[in-house]
């Protein structure tokens, strides 16, 4: 990577990856790093600057996540964010107790315009708050530079020794003018030059792959879905033909999906891939016979997806490393590291215990969807195929509840078909981030041509976002949502009603399951 970058010391916190998001926005390279690494290994960094991110632990916990007093005397920028400013004071020598009055959500905060956080901030700003513990008393050498009614120190500053800390999140969009505040550290504190582009990262990717695989032989699990394609474009130029891409069609795809990802990627194809399609079908819907639990239908298609990976990769031959397009809202979800389980994905904690591969690669394992389309860009795959709908790797398998079978299946497929050309048509794909249709394991008694019926409700889903960790229902005409209602009800023989999501994320997932 560039040289010059902001790392992130991860003390466990959900939005730690965010962090480093907003500071590549900012055209500076970021990633995140555990707690735990060395001095040492932060020198052979050289970082501009480092973030501390916030954390579920309370500083005066024996066990509490900790790094060495030293961090803050190596001459390099810091910044705390929640826990990490609790902390900063913690060793630093100040007070931090439990909090009177909690803080969660929006909150006004006066800020000293002065300080060079909020340099072009208003002195009164509203920002995110999520604390059980706050600073009592900021550590010798800092001055307090923001507050709020409860919080009496919102933010704190030791110019001298170039530290600073808030008790509110900068890096979520809850914070009005948090942008401005982390675009003050980069630029201001830490003198970054902002020069940093994705053309860095998929350059340096290449390099590295590269130097990784040497003259080993690599297998691509391609979905089709913009994940794994541009990890497979991605491979292909780091290595050519020592990559064989292969397509398992689990029979839990979209409508003509599996075919359109063969007409792309196979040998009629722009790509000079070695590309496999599996047709798998039947190996899958009789695994998840009679298995109705998200969480274990997820596990077994990841177990069955690296088993016939494993099969494939004995036909070709030797094969040293497994190529998947994970990115960092499944990391996430899936809790690695301290974050809590959302779900399980398929090619992350639904992996099973043994894969017979000598390492797995993830090349855009630190990306959020938006910065992997732009990637996407840059290795030049055409713009419908990066700006393609979201799709999970366990497929229609995790937007059917309840047991998964051939004939709901293609309920879903032809539903889902449905409402995606009706949004296509009424210029609302656009619009929406991802939108589709799963079904509920609810029958309801319905009439139709005179006559009793007792079929499936399905249920619309679309929504807005920009990094798929946060979600807003969107905000579809009832003309439009009629349409689609009256045609599938119409169509589809054996769904009788259609409902309309308008859960966000959080408190809901963005997927049913």
């Amino acid at each position: 990577m560039a040289k010059e970058m902001i790392l992130v010391l991860d003390f466990g916190g959900q939005y730690n990856q965010l962090i480093a998001r907003r500071v590549r926005e900012l055209s500076v390279y970021s990633e995140v790093r555990p707690y735990t690494m060395s001095l040492d290994e932060i020198k052979e960094l050289a970082p501009k600057g480092i973030i501390l991110t916030g954390g579920p632990s309370t500083v005066y916990e024996d066990d509490a996540p900790k790094c060495s007093p030293e961090l803050f005397k190596l001459g390099i920028p810091v910044l705390g964010i929640c826990y990490g400013a609790q902390l900063m004071n913690y060793l630093l020598g100040g007070e931090v107790k439990s909090a009177p009055v909690r803080e969660y959500g929006h909150t006004d905060v006066n800020v000293d315009t002065e300080a060079k956080l909020f340099k072009g901030v208003l002195s009164k700003t509203v920002c995110w708050m999520s604390h059980t513990v706050y600073i009592a008393k900021p550590a010798p050498g800092f001055r307090i530079t923001a507050h709020t009614e409860v919080c009496p120190v919102a933010a704190a500053e030791n110019v001298e020794e170039n530290l600073y800390c808030v008790q509110f999140h900068p890096e979520v969009v809850h914070t009005v003018e948090g942008t401005t505040m982390l675009a003050n550290f980069v630029k201001d504190v830490c003198k970054c030059k902002c020069d940093w582009k994705m053309d860095s990262f998929v350059e340096t990717s290449i390099k590295e792959i590269r130097e990784k695989v040497g003259s080993g032989r690599v297998l691509c699990a391609l979905s089709g879905g913009v994940d794994s394609s541009v990890a497979a474009v991605l491979l292909s130029k780091a290595v050519g033909k020592q990559l064989t891409c292969v397509f398992v069609d689990h029979g839990l795809l979209r409508k003509n999906e599996g075919d359109e990802v063969e007409a792309v990627f196979g040998p009629e194809g722009p790509y000079d891939l070695n590309f496999i399609r599996v047709n798998a079908q039947e190996r899958f819907y009789s695994k998840l016979a009679g298995v109705e639990d998200p969480e274990t239908k997820r596990k077994i298609i990841g177990e069955e997806f690296i088993r016939v990976f494993e099969e494939e990769a004995k036909k070709v031959g030797a094969v040293d490393f497994l190529v998947q397009g994970t990115i960092y809202p499944d990391v996430i979800e899936s809790g690695l590291g301290k974050s809590a389980v959302i779900k399980s994905h398929h090619n992350v904690g639904g992996l099973p215990d043994y894969v017979d591969f000598k390492e797995i690669i993830e090349p855009l394992r630190l990306l959020f969807k938006d910065e992997v389309r732009k990637a996407g860009l840059e290795l030049g795959i055409p713009e419908n195929l990066v700006f393609r709908q979201p799709f999970p790797g366990p497929g229609l398998a995790i937007r059917i509840i309840g047991e998964v079978t051939a004939e709901k299946v293609k309920l879903v497929q032809d539903a889902d078909a449905i409402f995606r050309r009706e949004m296509q048509l009424a210029g609302f794909d656009k619009y929406a981030n991802q939108y589709f249709v799963a079904l509920t394991n609810m029958r309801s008694v319905g009439c139709m041509g005179d006559e009793r019926t007792y079929d499936y409700a399905c249920l619309l889903r679309a929504v807005t976002t920009t990094d798929f960790m946060t979600a807003e229902a969107a905000e579809l005409p009832w003309s439009l949502i009629n349409k689609v209602t009256s045609r599938i009800v119409n169509e589809v023989k054996g769904i009788s009603r259609v409902f309309y999501d308008c859960t966000g994320k959080p408190p809901a997932t963005i997927e049913l399951e």
